[in-house]
C-alpha cells in the first residue's frame, strides 16, 4: 500500500469533525496526510464528491483473522460435515459456551499455513475496508507449525498477516502474542497441548527474540500481546514483558470468563486484574480486550492504569461471555475501543450501537453514551490504541483514511443531516459504506472493493479450503 504522492480534493457532502456533523467540507489530502479541511458550499472542479456521511477512519480494534471461518458454522447443533454439508454435533459436543467453541475454533486453527491464511486474512481485511475499517488490531497467536515446530522464518505467519492487510488496502497493527500455557491448574499452569502447541515459543525468552524481528514499515505497526493470564504466568515474568514493550501497544484478554478469574483467584488469590496491577503491567498504552467480568476494585485499577478497554459486544454475546461494565470504566477514567474479535459479523456501527444497547438491557435505562462518544472509540479512541495516535480524525495532519456512509438508504433515509452522528451510530451498517480511502487512496468505491474485485467469492473459495 503506497503513499498517494499526488494532492487529491475530496468534497464531503457532510463530515463528522468530532462532536457534530457539519455540511459542506473541502478536504485535501496528499502524501498519506490530510492537508486541508474548510468549509465549501459546492464541490469545486477536479473534486471527488463524496455524498452521505464522512467518518474518520473506522479502527477495528480486537481481531482474530481466522476466526472468520466459523461464521455460520460454529452454531449450536450445526458445523461443516466430513462432505463440506452441515453435520449434527453428537450429543453434550454442540458448541453452547465459550469452551466448547473454542474447541471448533481449535480446529481451524490446526488446519492453517502461512499461504492459506494470507488468502483468508486478505479477504477477511478487504470485508473491513466494505465495511470502512481503515485499521486493524491483529491480535496474532498462531505462530509455528501444527506440531510446534517453528517454520524456516519464524514469522511467517504474522507476514502472512501484514502482506494481507496491505493488498486488502487497510494499515495493520499486528499484535503478535505471548501464548505460552495451556491453562491453569490447581497447583500451577498446564503444559500446552494439541494445537495449543503451534502458539507458544516455549518461553518469554524465545518469544521476545522472535517478536523482535518482526518490522514495521508503511502500513503495518508492531505491538505486542499477552493472550491471557490463562496463558502466562507471573514467573515469565510480566514486568519484563511490559518493559521490554513500554514503546509499543500492548494487548491481554481480560476476565472474559468467569471460569478463568476463579481459576486465577484460586491459584493467585487475586483477580486477573489485581495480579498484572502488582506486576506493573496496566499504563497508558495497554489495552484490556473484553474486560467483562470485573469486580469494583478492578475498574479501579484499570482506571488508575490510564489505558483502553477493547469492547467485542457482537462476539462477547455469540458466546454468551456477558455484558461488560462500559460505562463504570469510562467513568475511572478508561478510554474505549471496538473490535469485531470472532467476526460473527465485521460491522463497527454494530459494536458501537451495542455498547449502549446492551447496558439499556442491562441497567434499564437509555441514554448511558452519546453518538459522539461512541464514534470516538470506534475512530481517535480505536487508533490510539493501536499505535496510530495521527488517525481518527478529520483534520490537517491526520493521516487521510475515511469512510463515507449512504444517507438515503432504508436504514438511514429520512433524520436531518445535522443528525447524521446519531444515524450513524444508532441505524446505519457496514452495508449502508459507500467509500473507503485509506492515505488519500480510494479503496472502496460506490461500495466495490478496488483490489480485491470478488470479495464475497474470495471470502467463500479461502472458508471452503478450510472446511474440506
Amino acid at each position: 500500500m503506497g503513499r498517494s504522492r499526488v494532492q487529491v480534493t475530496y468534497w464531503l457532502e457532510n463530515a463528522w469533525l468530532g462532536t457534530h456533523a457539519a455540511p459542506g467540507i473541502l478536504l485535501t489530502a496528499a502524501d498519506d496526510r490530510i492537508a486541508e479541511v474548510r468549509p465549501a458550499d459546492h464541490p469545486p472542479a477536479g473534486a471527488t464528491v463524496l455524498r452521505g456521511l464522512t467518518l474518520p477512519g473506522l479502527a477495528n480494534a480486537h481481531s482474530h483473522a481466522f476466526h472468520r471461518a466459523l461464521r455460520g458454522v460454529a452454531q449450536i447443533g450445526a458445523r461443516p460435515g466430513a462432505d463440506g454439508g452441515q453435520a449434527g454435533r453428537a450429543a453434550g459436543s454442540a458448541p453452547t459456551s465459550f469452551w466448547s467453541w473454542r474447541d471448533v475454533m481449535y480446529e481451524v486453527a490446526g488446519a492453517l499455513d502461512p499461504d492459506s491464511y494470507f488468502a483468508l486474512a486478505r479477504a477477511v481485511y478487504a470485508e473491513m475496508a466494505l465495511a470502512g475499517i481503515t485499521c486493524v488490531g491483529e491480535f496474532h497467536y498462531l505462530h509455528h507449525q501444527p506440531d510446534g515446530t517453528p517454520y524456516a522464518d519464524p514469522n511467517a505467519m504474522g507476514e502472512a498477516l501484514i502482506a494481507a492487510a496491505g493488498e486488502a488496502g487497510i494499515r495493520i497493527t499486528l499484535l503478535d502474542t505471548a501464548y505460552l500455557h495451556g491453562g491453569f491448574t490447581r497447583t500451577g499452569y498446564r503444559p500446552l497441548e494439541g494445537v495449543q502447541r503451534r502458539f507458544g515459543d516455549g518461553t518469554a525468552d524465545r518469544w521476545y527474540d522472535r517478536w523482535s524481528r518482526l518490522k514495521g514499515e508503511g502500513h503495518a505497526r508492531i505491538g505486542a500481546a499477552v493472550h491471557s493470564v490463562r496463558a502466562f504466568s507471573d514467573r515469565d515474568g510480566y514486568r519484563l514483558f511490559a518493559e521490554r514493550t513500554a514503546d509499543v501497544p500492548v494487548h491481554i484478554h481480560l476476565s472474559e470468563q468467569t471460569a478463568e478469574n476463579q481459576a486465577c483467584t484460586a491459584l493467585h488469590g487475586r483477580t486477573p486484574a489485581r495480579l498484572l496491577a502488582d506486576n506493573g503491567f496496566w499504563r497508558p498504552t495497554t489495552t484490556a480486550v473484553h474486560a467483562t467480568h470485573l469486580t469494583a476494585g478492578d475498574i479501579a485499577l484499570l482506571g488508575t492504569g490510564g489505558g483502553t478497554v477493547c469492547m467485542c459486544p457482537t462476539t462477547e454475546r455469540d458466546l454468551a461471555d456477558g455484558i461488560g461494565p462500559a460505562p463504570q470504566l469510562r467513568r475511572s477514567g478508561c478510554r474505549m475501543s471496538l473490535g469485531s474479535d470472532s467476526h460473527a459479523v465485521i460491522d463497527l456501527f454494530e459494536e458501537a450501537r451495542a455498547v449502549e444497547m446492551n447496558e439499556r438491557l442491562q441497567a434499564r435505562t437509555r441514554g448511558h453514551w452519546t453518538a459522539a462518544q461512541l464514534l470516538r472509540a470506534a475512530t481517535d479512541d480505536g487508533h490510539a490504541s493501536l499505535g496510530w495516535p495521527e488517525a481518527g480524525r478529520l483534520e490537517p495532519g491526520a493521516l487521510a483514511d475515511f469512510t463515507t456512509i449512504a444517507l438515503d438508504t432504508v436504514r438511514t433515509a429520512g433524520p436531518p443531516p445535522r443528525l447524521a452522528g446519531e444515524t450513524a451510530v444508532f441505524a446505519a451498517t457496514a452495508a449502508d459504506v459507500r467509500h473507503t480511502v485509506v492515505g488519500g487512496r480510494h479503496v472502496v468505491r460506490d461500495g466495490r472493493h478496488q483490489l480485491v474485485p470478488d470479495v464475497p467469492g474470495t471470502l467463500a473459495a479461502a472458508v471452503g479450503a478450510l472446511h474440506g
